[in-house]
């Protein structure tokens, strides 16, 4: 059995095998800002409420109703390079890797898990949007 299979196995448990894989919902919106402390007043003086990082952070999420809004710190001395991430919740992240990888699709890394909390991997459509697949761990984030 392959790395790949056993984290898949892992991170699967009650999926049937050959059971299809769906995409269920857009979890995040990631954002670059050049200043993070300004982007979070910003989005708490709305009502958003902190979930991960803050005003010092280079990554910062906040709840949007069931879902979030990611910002990540771009450098602020150069011009915007990359406009931000879509990301979506799957029924199984291993196995979507490993269809995208069977397809000739090439995702930026293999699935991994953030200390946010969730299981993903990355990978950039043609137009060279960045997409982001990812499933909730089902133990809480490691700090």
């Amino acid at each position: 059995m392959t790395g790949v299979q056993e984290l898949s196995d892992r991170a699967r448990p009650g999926r049937p095998e050959g059971a299809p894989i769906s995409i269920e919902s857009i979890s995040a919106l990631t954002l670059a800002t050049h200043d993070m402390p300004r982007a979070v007043r910003f989005y708490r003086a709305l009502g958003f409420e902190l979930h991960y990082g803050g005003e010092e952070a280079s990554f910062t999420s906040l709840t949007v109703g069931g879902s979030f809004l990611n910002i990540v710190q771009a450098d602020p001395e150069t011009a915007w390079s990359w406009w931000g991430r879509v990301i979506f919740h799957v029924s199984d992240v291993d196995a979507l890797y490993e269809r995208a990888v069977q397809q000739g699709l090439e995702p930026q890394f293999a699935p991994r898990d953030a200390t946010w909390g969730e299981r993903y991997f990355h990978l950039t459509d043609p137009d060279g949007h960045e997409l982001s697949f990812a499933r909730p761990l089902d133990r809480p984030p490691a700090r």
